[in-house]
Formats: C-alpha cells, structure tokens, sequence
C-alpha cells in the first residue's frame, strides 16, 4: 500500500447462526487430505466436492481446499507476493502481540520466517469451519510449523535447532480475502526449541517490543467483540437436542470462572488427550485441572468469556469445535510466573475440541502465554 494512503474501514465480521454449521464432514480435511491413512497427500488430486465460493478464485472448490492450498504456495512455494492477494489493504490480523492492520505487515513477517527457516513446513493438522460465501467463511486452522533455524531471526543469529510448533489461525474470508484475522503462534513453545531461555528472551522482548505491543484498551475490546454474537447461540436459537454451543459455554464457564473441576468427569472422556502452549501435551483430567489451578493460583480474579464458537459434525459421527476465548485477572499469585506483579492482565485464547458421543474426546488450546509473561515483566 502507497505511503500516505489510508486504507478503507475493515468489514465487520458477521456473527454465525445455527444454520451456518457444517452437519457432515463432506467438506472436511480429512476427506481432503484422507490424514491418517495410506492415501494420505498434503495437497490431493481431488480437490472435493464444490462448494458455493462467490468471488473466489475459480480454482478452489471448497474453503478446505482454499486454506490448504494458499497456505502452502504462500509457505512452501514460497509464493509470498500472494498474500497480497487473499488478505485485504483493510484487514486485522489479531496476532499474540497487538493488532496488525493490512496485508503489509503479514508479507513482511513472512518473509522474515521463511529467511530464518529456509525449509519450513506449515502441515495442517485440522481445519474447522463455518458460514458461507454470504455470511462469510469461518476457519480455524490447526497447524504444525516445522523447521531448522537456519537463518538469522529478529530473536537473533540462526541457533541450528528444528521446531515443531503448534499454531491455531481463525481466519473470516469473502471472496477471496481473508479479512478477520485472530492466530497465536506458541512463541514460547518456539523459543524454547531454539534454545533460548524463556525469562531472558521475556524481558528482552518487552524492553524493545514488537509492532502493535502493548495492545491498548480499544484494541483489546475490538479484538473481543470481532465476530461475536450478540446472544450466544444456545440463547438465542434454543434446541432441544445435544447442544454444541450450550455444551461448551456451560463447561467452560464450570471450569474457569466457577472453579468446578469436577466437570472434567462428567464432560471429558477419562483419558483425553490434551495440546497446549509452551510444549504442554498430556492425557486425562489430573494435570489438566493442576494446569488449570496453577493460571488461577496466579490471577485469583481471572474473568473469562467465550467470545465466539462454531462447529461441524452431528451426534453420529462427532463434532469439532473452535472456541475463541479471552480473559483478564490480576498477577497476585506466585509460582507459575514468579513473584507477584499487581499486573492486571489480558490473556486469550484458541481452544478446539474433538468431541464424542457427548464427551471431550482430545483438547488443543493455545493462548498468549509470551505475551502475558512480557506484560507481567513490564510491570
């Protein structure tokens, strides 16, 4: 975009209804990509069942097929110009640090990660959606980021060492833009690969910031209430059956604001599997509730809320959900981030789930955490 020139208003993202969930997985990426299989191929030679794309390149049949394939020409093709074409002079990209406005700042980080890890990979590893070529396609990208970093970093010199990093994008696309953008990234999970060491690496990153940190009020509350509904759908659409939406607001409502880990027994399957940030992998409720009792042992009045949810599948097959999450409490507690700061702070979140005859079969969440522990070290 040419110096001086002010780009238009970003649009609103529509918030989703119950119709915009996907009922089946014919548009899936399992039956795109047959993960798990012997036939398995990242980018098949099937690209699915067609799907209504008004406005989208006319190469792509299905929203599946878009992520996937513009994913790996930008990363892998190396094809970095062509973002340019899929994310909008007006869009946001909420990002773990602040908000980015614009196309520009996405290329330029690109290229910056592709200099660094010359043969990175961007696998997917779950994509799920809702909406349509109306309301808008909503996505949420579960990716593993693998690589050597070869190249030098703005973290510093090439350390030699691979990663292998968990990475949750929601994206919002119209006609062949994504214009909505919420990603975490798991950069301390990645710094700690590298090598580095995690407090140092903190404190030198708040010290001098990156672009868009720390994010201000306004943004904090923009990034909160893009795409969010103004009911939540359980409320405002009632339904009488097993209900997604209900399912996951009332668990996590249980768990993080009333302190019931008692839930886990009822909700999760005995032995689910769990991902989350900084390198967090593990089976069954027992470490998931100390994970739990040891972020709320830090923010003793942590608030949290769902900010949007969305969903596909039915009770036969089983569902997958993304949930948008995020919450704000103060640093009064000590161990998990070292001694009390008084901070209040903003923590978010990406949580997906795999759920089974009405239970929580396996968990990935990522949130802020490099970014929350650079707001406690900045207090």
């Amino acid at each position: 975009m040419a110096t001086g020139v002010v780009p238009a208003p970003s649009p609103a993202a529509e918030p989703l209804t119950r119709a915009h969930m996907p009922s089946d997985y014919s548009v899936s990426l399992l039956a795109y990509t047959g993960r798990g299989t012997v036939n398995e191929a990242r980018i098949p030679q099937d690209f699915g069942p067609a799907q209504q794309m008004r406005g989208f390149e006319t190469t792509y049949r299905n929203i599946i097929d878009y992520i996937v394939r513009i994913t790996y020409r930008i990363w892998e093709d190396r094809d970095v110009e062509y973002i340019r074409q899929t994310y909008g002079d007006n869009s946001r990209t909420f990002d773990d640090f602040g908000l980015q406005h614009g196309d520009g700042k996405i290329v330029d980080d690109t290229y910056h990660t592709t200099g660094a890890f010359s043969d990175i990979q961007l696998i997917a590893d779950e994509i799920v959606w809702a909406g349509d070529d109306e309301v808008g396609f909503h996505t949420s990208h579960r990716t593993i980021i693998r690589g050597t970093n070869d190249g030098a970093s703005r973290y510093g010199p090439a350390t030699g060492k691979a990663i292998d990093v968990l990475v949750i994008a929601n994206c919002v696309a119209l006609e062949n833009e994504i214009f909505l953008e919420h990603v975490l990234y798991n950069n301390s999970s990645m710094l700690r690969q590298l090598g580095f060491d995690l407090a140092e690496m903190t404190a030198k990153l708040a010290a001098d910031p990156p672009a868009g940190w720390p994010r201000d009020d306004a943004v904090w509350r923009a990034m909160r209430e893009a795409a969010r509904p103004t009911r939540p759908i359980s409320v405002a659409e009632p339904f009488a059956g097993y209900d997604v939406d209900r399912f996951v607001r009332s668990n996590f409502d249980a768990l993080w604001n009333q302190r019931k880990f008692d839930v886990l027994a009822n909700a999760y399957a005995s032995n689910f599997a769990f991902q989350g940030p900084t390198d967090r992998a593990f089976s069954g409720a027992k470490p998931y509730a100390a994970m739990l009792r040891d972020l709320l042992a830090a923010f003793p009045d942590l608030e949290a809320q769902i900010d949007e949810v969305y969903w596909m599948g039915n009770d036969r097959d089983g569902y997958l959900t993304s949930v948008r999450w995020s919450a704000v409490g103060t640093h009064r507690g000590a161990d998990l981030y070292g001694a009390p700061s008084g901070r209040v702070a903003q923590i978010w979140g990406i949580t997906q789930h795999e759920i089974k005859n009405g239970r929580i079969q396996a968990e990935w969440t990522l949130f802020n955490e490099l970014d929350l522990m650079m707001q406690l070290a900045s207090a």
